[in-house]
C-alpha cells in the first residue's frame, strides 16, 4: 500500500471543499459560473463571488482559473486566508512548488495555529525536496495539534515515505489511540508491521550464526600454531 503526505493534503482539502458545497453535474457547474460571471461583472468588488468562481473552477479542474480570480481576491483583500490557502492549493496540483510555498507562508503569518495549512507546507516542502524542512512542518503541526490524530498521521505517513519505520509505528499508533475507529490507520499500522517483518527476516537471514563464526574461526586458527616468542613486523613482542 502506497501512501503519501500529499494523499492526505488531497483529502483534508477535499473535505474542506466538500463541506461548503453542493455535489453538482459538470453541466450544473458550468451553469453556475456563467451564473457568477453574471453577477461579478455587476460587482466586481465583491470578494465572496470571486471565491465562489474560484471553487466552481477548481470543480471543473480549470486550476489556472482558480489561481487567476485568487489571486483578484487577494488584490482586493490581501490578507484572505480562503484565496491564499485555496492557491496554494491550485498551485501545488499544478506543480508550481515555490508559489504554493510563499502562499502557505503568508498564510501562516496570519494564523499560525492552523493544521491544514501547516500540512499543505509540509507537503510542498517535501515535493521540493525539502526533507529537514517538512519534518520540521510536521513537527510542529503535532506539538500545535496533539490531540489531532490527523497530525499524526501526517508524519507517519511521511516518516514511511523516507523509511523510518520505527518512528512511523509509534505516530500510527498514537493516531490510532486518538481516533481508534479510522480504518485507513489500522491498516496502514499493520502494512508498516508486515514491512518491519520482512525487514527482519531478511536480516537475519543474511547474518551468519554465532556456532558458524566460532567454527570458521577455529579452522582458521587450527592451521599454524603461534609462537609467543614471535615478533610482529614492527618489531613488538605479541603478548
Amino acid at each position: 500500500m502506497k501512501h503519501t503526505l500529499t494523499t492526505l493534503l488531497l483529502l483534508l482539502t477535499t473535505a474542506l471543499t466538500l463541506a461548503a458545497q453542493t455535489a453538482l453535474t459538470p453541466q450544473q457547474w458550468r451553469d453556475s459560473l456563467a451564473a457568477l460571471n453574471r453577477q461579478i461583472d455587476r460587482q466586481p468588488q465583491s470578494t465572496d463571488l470571486r471565491l465562489k468562481k474560484a471553487a466552481v473552477n477548481i470543480e471543473l479542474n480549470q486550476w489556472e482559473y482558480a489561481i487567476e480570480e485568487y489571486g483578484n481576491v487577494l488584490r482586493i483583500e490581501p490578507s484572505n486566508l480562503a484565496a491564499l490557502f485555496y492557491r496554494a492549493y491550485a498551485h501545488t496540483t499544478l506543480r508550481h512548488y515555490g508559489l504554493a510555498r510563499a502562499d502557505y507562508e503568508s498564510f501562516l503569518k496570519i494564523a499560525p495555529i492552523n493544521l491544514e495549512a501547516r500540512l499543505g507546507l509540509a507537503t510542498v516542502c517535501e515535493r521540493m525536496g525539502r526533507i529537514t524542512d517538512a519534518m520540521d512542518e510536521l513537527n510542529r503541526a503535532v506539538q500545535m495539534f496533539p490531540d489531532s490524530a490527523v497530525a499524526y498521521a501526517a508524519r507517519a505517513l511521511f516518516e514511511t515515505g523516507q523509511k523510518q519505520y520505527e518512528p512511523a509505528l509509534y505516530d500510527w499508533t498514537e493516531a490510532i489511540r486518538r481516533r481508534p475507529g479510522n480504518t485507513a490507520y489500522v491498516v496502514s499500522k499493520v502494512d508498516l508491521l508486515l514491512q518491519l517483518a520482512r525487514r527482519r527476516r531478511v536480516g537475519s537471514s543474511t547474518m551468519p550464526s554465532a556456532a558458524a563464526n566460532r567454527a570458521a574461526h577455529s579452522r582458521s586458527g587450527s592451521t599454524a600454531a603461534v609462537d609467543p616468542t614471535q615478533k610482529s613486523p614492527s618489531g613488538i613482542n605479541r603478548c
